[in-house]
């Protein structure tokens, strides 16, 4: 059938294809990322919270490379070694303690540039899926209607409308249409899933970056009392 089919319609095909390998691709590499991006995730907490020290807590994140949170500490703590040493050599006597927590604002700055950051490594090529899903259904059905176009010329063409003329080319015709839906309700489905991923993954960024700023903020607050 393919083999028969116009050039168009072979074009439609092979566009078609494509897009479903592309799409399929994506699929799998994202489940193996937010997999092991789970993973680490876990272990990261886990560890961040039972460490008695921020350094003791960045060694164990420079191991997690995928770990969203991780890498968002790693800016948060070189942030807060940048502040150390500015507000160490320029306090000043009468500087008030509400002062001095404003000063706090660039890693407050740093935390929210990470996290969009990491919502933009995990997020990338979700918006294929996206387009995968809205277009192959009209790529399908160009195709679909240009072999139908095709059909009829050729009954005008012979001169007759019989079963036989016709079936063929409109049965071709209509196999591009359910490739295109084939290739774009897998593409929906994913997109949908893997959005609800990411919502949970940014979701439990901001409330690490919360967490953080509030500890490094408490501490803060201990020394100065």
């Amino acid at each position: 059938m393919f083999l028969g089919a116009g050039l168009t319609v072979k074009f439609v095909m092979i566009m078609l294809l494509g897009i479903s390998l592309t799409s399929w691709y994506i699929v799998f590499q994202k489940f193996s990322l937010y997999k092991q991006a789970r993973i680490e995730s876990e272990e990261f907490l886990e560890a961040f919270w039972q460490s008695k020290n921020l350094s003791e807590a960045l060694r164990f994140a420079n191991n997690l490379s995928l770990c969203p949170e991780a890498n968002i500490f790693r800016t948060g703590y070189h942030e807060l070694q940048k502040l150390g040493k500015t507000t160490s050599g320029s306090r000043s006597a009468d500087e008030t303690l509400e002062t001095r927590l404003a000063g706090m604002e660039p890693l407050k700055r740093a935390l929210r540039k990470a996290e969009n950051l990491e919502s933009t490594r995990l997020s990338q090529s979700l918006p294929f899926l996206a387009t995968a899903g809205s277009t192959a259904p009209f790529i399908g059905l160009f195709g679909t209607v240009w072999g139908i176009m095709t059909s009829f010329h050729e009954i005008g063409m012979r001169g007759s409308a019989s079963l036989a003329v016709v079936a063929p080319g409109v049965s071709e015709a209509l196999v591009v249409t359910a490739a295109g839906l084939a290739v774009a309700i897998p593409a929906v489905v994913f997109y949908n899933y893997y959005s609800n991923q990411m919502a949970e993954i940014e979701s439990r960024m901001h409330s690490f970056s919360v967490d953080f700023l509030n500890l490094v903020e408490r501490d803060f607050i201990s020394r100065q009392g």
